[in-house]
């Protein structure tokens, strides 16, 4: 096993110096390294962290425990959603669950952590760049920073994730090296043609490519040089979530793509394999109860082209639109959270619908844009999902089932 190297710094950290919050984080930092057999720490520049969603009164103890010992973030750092609407607290049906979720992210604003609640940390202000390192949780934030963006993060889960920001320390390993970072499997995209051009095709390819590869780098080939962000979001979010994706690559397109791919193995995607994955990803018959999107958060551009689509004929079901609260300034200040608001869409923020309880128990068919939505709410919420580009989302509320191209 290869022996752990820590600076003068690091090393007073651990003993003790900056009192016992940062000690105990650190030793979770020290543990993590030597479990992945690091040979140091890395500094990072950023964090977000996801421990702040109450998975249950652990989640509370360990970030209060960290409150109580005074320890405070020492990078900037971002947090995910929670398990509360702090906006529209009437939203979340489970009373006991919005007081714990309430209390867990003061915990963590109280550690010095930026309220952002978003999942999509990505569309702040404020972003990595190529070549930093950082240590974010959340799954479709970290292959977005690692692919899109470029930054070095691996994935971190629950605790860890804190722990790196009160350190500012992570371990020097897995992402954060350039060894790992090299792309393993190839996707031809090429035969999906003028497909790669509908937005559904994006969510399908990452379910696809996830389902595939599991936690492996995947190179993706043929998807047009002008791709948009959305785009790219909705496929890592499928990818993370469908699989164990991290980080994915595509020629002419993101920062790290190989130039040739010609040593790798090579699949090629057809369209009926992905017209097969909606399939698998939607529930059949054309019974609907209400309708989510945005997720992850939607973002500014998203908000936009759902306030044009829903201009006309009211909705005969519920329609729910998950953004950040920094989203949603926005759409107030520019007036589209009214035009929203007005036909009918309820706007959730600091949460996400698949997470928290505010669909009713007793609708049991719901719609979705997202293929993360669709792979996780069937287990979370115990509803039937269909899976539809946002057209096809709004033209269902209208006519109260199930309306696809």
């Amino acid at each position: 096993m290869q022996s752990l190297h820590l600076t003068v710094e690091e090393q007073a950290m651990l003993r003790g110096r900056d009192g016992d919050g940062v000690a105990l984080a650190m030793r979770v930092i020290v543990g993590q390294a030597r479990i992945s057999e690091a040979p140091r720490l890395v500094e990072i520049t950023s964090a977000h962290v996801d421990s702040c969603l109450y998975h249950g009164q652990v989640s509370l103890d360990f970030a209060q425990r960290l409150v109580e010992s005074g320890a405070t973030v020492r990078v900037p750092t971002t947090l995910n959603v929670g398990s509360m609407d702090l906006i529209h607290p009437g939203l979340v049906r489970d009373q006991e669950l919005a007081a714990a979720g309430r209390e867990l992210m003061a915990a963590y604003v109280a550690l010095g952590g930026t309220p952002t609640f978003t999942c999509a940390p990505y569309q702040l202000p404020q972003r990595p760049t190529f070549g930093e390192h950082i240590a974010w949780a959340e799954s479709n934030a970290i292959v977005f920073a690692n692919s899109v963006l470029g930054a070095r993060t691996d994935r971190y889960g629950d605790f860890l994730d804190v722990c790196a920001a009160i350190t500012g320390r992570a371990p020097y390993a897995g992402l954060q090296t350039p060894e790992a970072r090299r792309g393993t499997v190839v996707f031809d995209c090429r035969p999906l043609g003028d497909f790669l051009r509908d937005e559904l095709a994006y969510p399908l390819l990452g379910h696809h490519i996830g389902s595939v590869v599991g936690a492996e780098i995947p190179v993706l080939v043929g998807i047009p040089n002008d791709v948009g962000e959305d785009a790219l979001k909705a496929l890592g979010a499928a990818a993370a979530s469908a699989g164990g994706v991290a980080l994915f690559h595509v020629v002419g397109v993101t920062p790290e793509a190989p130039a040739t791919v010609d040593e790798l193995p090579v699949g090629v995607v057809a369209v009926d394999t992905l017209q097969r994955v909606r399939r698998e990803l939607s529930a059949a018959g054309s019974e609907l109860d209400a309708v989510s999107v945005g997720t992850p958060h939607a973002s500014y551009d998203e908000c936009v082209r759902l306030a044009e689509l829903v201009v006309g004929p009211p909705f005969k079901v519920p329609f729910y639109l998950s953004t950040s609260r920094l989203t949603r300034d926005r759409l107030v200040a520019d007036g589209v959270l009214q035009l929203l608001e007005s036909a009918g869409v309820t706007v959730v923020v600091d949460t996400c619908t698949y997470v928290t309880a505010i669909l009713s128990p007793d609708w049991k068919h719901v719609m979705t844009n997202s293929a993360k939505w669709a792979h996780y709410a069937p287990g979370n919420l115990n509803v039937s999902a269909v899976l539809g580009s946002l057209i096809e989302c709004v033209a269902s509320a209208r006519a109260g089932r199930v309306v696809l191209a």
